[in-house]
């Protein structure tokens, strides 16, 4: 399985210090958490997500880290984006949000960076994530976490293929692509460089 290298850049330090539980640990319970204010067992999450039961034993142990496309099955399961359940394994996020303080989660094998530029937080709707994906990345989604989700898509650099409810668009730096997902995404870098976008999700 994929290591996740950094999930808060800025807190490494405080991490090593032992004075900030690991994002990483902290990630593990809440899967726990959220299994079991459900009633179900890790059987039954396992049917729910075609995830084997295994696997998510070691997840809530903390013993291996998920990928991208792991975890957004398990925020469909649990009916949240990634970035609300993130933001429910940090400390209540200030109004302003720092550069230095903005989380980062990598994941490496599929050559994916998301930086959470604005977090969710309590009584606002919408937040804003910077995704970069290196040359040959091609991350695929089954579906939403929350079906009817808004998302705005503003490509900053490079060339990326995004296919939103079955349809393909290609899209260069300066280029919009706005919607609401219902169905399957992918996000494929067609281009020699790296591509970085600005993605703000709204939910329904």
């Amino acid at each position: 399985m994929v290591t996740i290298s950094h999930f808060w850049d800025t807190f490494s330090n405080m991490r090593d210090s032992g004075i900030v539980e690991p994002l990483e640990a902290r990630l593990a319970t809440r899967l726990g958490d959220l299994r079991r204010e459900r009633g179900w067992s890790l059987d039954e999450l396992a049917r729910r997500t075609g995830i084997s039961r295994s696997t998510l034993s070691r997840l809530e142990r903390g013993e291996i880290s998920p990928t991208a496309a792991l975890l957004n099955t398990l925020c469909a399961a649990y009916e949240r984006t990634m970035s609300r359940l993130l933001a429910e394994v940090e400390a209540e996020p200030p109004q302003v949000v720092r550069a230095a303080a903005q989380p980062v989660w990598r994941d490496e094998t599929s050559g994916f960076a998301r930086r959470s530029v604005s977090p969710p937080h309590a009584g606002l709707r919408g937040e804003v994530v910077e995704g970069t994906l290196r040359p040959g990345a091609d991350i695929a989604y089954d579906g939403p976490p929350v079906p009817g989700v808004e998302q705005h898509i503003w490509v900053l650099e490079g060339a990326v293929e995004i296919t939103a409810n079955g349809q393909a668009y290609a899209l260069g730096a300066g280029d919009c692509l706005r919607f609401r997902l219902w169905g399957s995404s992918r996000f494929r870098c067609v281009g020699p460089d790296p591509v970085r976008y600005a993605l703000m999700v709204v939910l329904p």
